[in-house]
């Protein structure tokens, strides 16, 4: 009874709840006054009504998908008064204009310092013109080079990545970046915490930094502070604050290791003892992660330095850690890595780019695991064609979900699917946090990037792009094995979904792309 006692007295006068109970306070005296200026000034009706027109004709005219154009035009539609000041406070965005020119200044400062090396180009012009194409558009368009000289390691359980990461990090000897969304005190956290102090005391540069998100529920408001009594450079990303704003929408969703720009690690593992199964939450955890040898580690360590600085005052010293770099042995050449990020400050929407290119380009399949899938009609239209001219469009989504009304969503997808002669399948031990795709035995990519209008829309995400490397085959054969424990989802076993799990998805799929 003491101990509950306890838990209650923590949670009434914790920070979280102050934020929580702040935001609803503020957001429900946003709502009241639109409302009473709907109500009790009829003045302003026929002006409200007016500017409310004007703004359906604007947002039918925007380059953005049709859902968040309908997530918009029915509120507007049934509420003149609230939807529409709902909404400009919304596109205003007030609150994220300056994460916008933060992050475009450093995006600007690193121009020039990323490039495809000449033998690089090279190989890539020994190669067909679909590759060609799409490399061009990655370096010119998005700003992520192909390298030749790199090697890398499929990690298919969250297990094997851990292991692996804390050999890699006791080899540093110059600096470490660490940048995950979710960090937590645990097994997992603790061993790399033990190793990044040992690390501090030997003259490495260390630093962390971690999603604001972790100050609700995981770790304390000041733990970046703890963190630098150990010596650590540490620091949240867009702390939550207790402010409704627009700027709280855009979180870093990215998983990133440099260790002496020599190695890198990404994938959908975060620091947490669920993600090497150390802690059982949705069944078994199915997740994977990839370590990257070589030149391609530039862009992760590049794209790291970017974020990390978006807080920062100066500039940073970004060549310095990309140069006199020595490997102990000589690079290979396994095909082509293209590390990349999307960044949702920018107009380019690289992640959904590379997805829809791999489907776009496959003759005999694409293979897909993703925990989410919640997209807009563009992109079911590119997997529906992809089936519809006979290739094997296949994926695996959870079986037990995190979120059941996301969960929801994502299977009021599954008749338009089916309908195309995609197969679905949903993993029966657990819970699918993987974020693969596999094509035609070419190409692969493994990230953070979930199929969901989060990861493609809102959120800072990367992720690693292989052509003709040896990981296209490993991604593979971890489909393939991963196929083995899952159960396919077919008309008959969808009508048996309850319908009220139905009617839920179909109401929030109308919300989606602000959810």
């Amino acid at each position: 009874m003491r101990r509950f006692v306890n838990y209650a007295f923590k949670i009434v006068f914790s920070r979280t709840l102050i934020i929580f109970l702040m935001i609803i306070l503020q957001a429900l005296v946003l709502v009241f006054s639109f409302t009473w200026l709907e109500n009790y000034l009829h003045f302003i009706w026929e002006g409200m009504t007016v500017l409310g027109g004007f703004l359906i004709i604007y947002i039918i005219n925007r380059d953005e998908p049709t859902e968040f154009k309908l997530t918009w035009i029915i509120p507007i539609c049934l509420f003149p008064v609230l939807g529409a000041l709902i909404y400009i406070f919304m596109i205003s965005n007030a609150g994220g204009i300056g994460l916008k020119v933060k992050t475009g200044m450093r995006i600007k400062e690193t121009e020039g310092l990323l490039a495809t090396s000449a033998q690089a180009k090279e190989a890539i012009r020994q190669c067909p013109a679909g590759f060609q194409g799409f490399a061009h558009f990655m370096e010119h368009r998005a700003g992520y080079p192909a390298y030749h000289q790199s090697t890398a390691v499929y990690y298919p359980i969250g297990q094997d990545k851990f292991r692996d990461l804390l050999a890699e990090l006791r080899k540093a000897q110059r600096y470490i970046f660490l940048e995950y969304f979710i960090v937590e005190r645990g097994v997992m956290w603790n061993a790399v915490l033990d190793i990044l102090k040992e690390k501090v005391k030997e003259g490495v540069e260390v630093r962390v930094m971690y999603d604001g998100m972790c100050s609700i529920v995981l770790l304390p408001y000041k733990y970046p502070l703890k963190l630098r009594e150990y010596g650590i450079k540490a620091k949240m990303f867009a702390p939550i604050m207790p402010f409704l704003s627009t700027n709280q929408n855009n979180r870093d969703h990215r998983k990133i290791v440099v260790i002496d720009g020599k190695v890198a690690f990404t994938g959908g593992i975060n620091l947490a003892d669920e993600y090497i199964n150390q802690k059982t939450v949705y069944g078994h955890w199915k997740d994977t992660a990839v370590k990257i040898t070589g030149d391609a580690v530039q862009s992760f360590t590049v794209m790291f330095l970017q974020m990390w600085n978006v807080s920062e005052k100066g500039s940073e010293d970004y060549a310095g850690y990309l140069q006199e770099i020595k490997f102990d042995h000589p690079l290979s050449h396994d095909g082509f890595v293209i590390p990349y990020g999307e960044t949702p400050t920018m107009r380019q929407e690289v992640a959904k780019t590379v997805y829809a290119s791999m489907i776009n380009s496959a003759s005999r399949y694409v293979h897909i695991m993703t925990p989410y899938f919640i997209v807009d009609r563009e992109f079911l239209d590119v997997m529906r064609y992809a089936a519809e001219r006979g290739v094997e469009v296949a994926m695996i989504l959870p079986g037990i979900p995190d979120k059941k009304v996301v969960y929801y969503i994502a299977r009021t997808f599954y008749p338009e699917l089916l309908k195309a002669g995609i197969k679905v399948y949903e993993y029966v031990p657990g819970f699918v946090h993987a974020k693969i795709f596999v094509s035609d035995d070419v190409s692969a990519t493994v990230g953070t990037v979930n199929l969901d209008y989060r990861s493609f829309y809102h959120h800072f995400e990367c992720g690693a792009y292989f052509y003709e490397n040896q990981v296209v085959a490993k991604v593979e054969e971890d489909f393939q094995n991963t196929l083995l424990k899952c159960q396919e989802v077919t008309a008959e076993s969808y009508w048996k979904i309850p319908l009220w799990q139905k009617a839920t998805g179909r109401i929030f799929r109308l919300f989606a792309p602000l959810m």
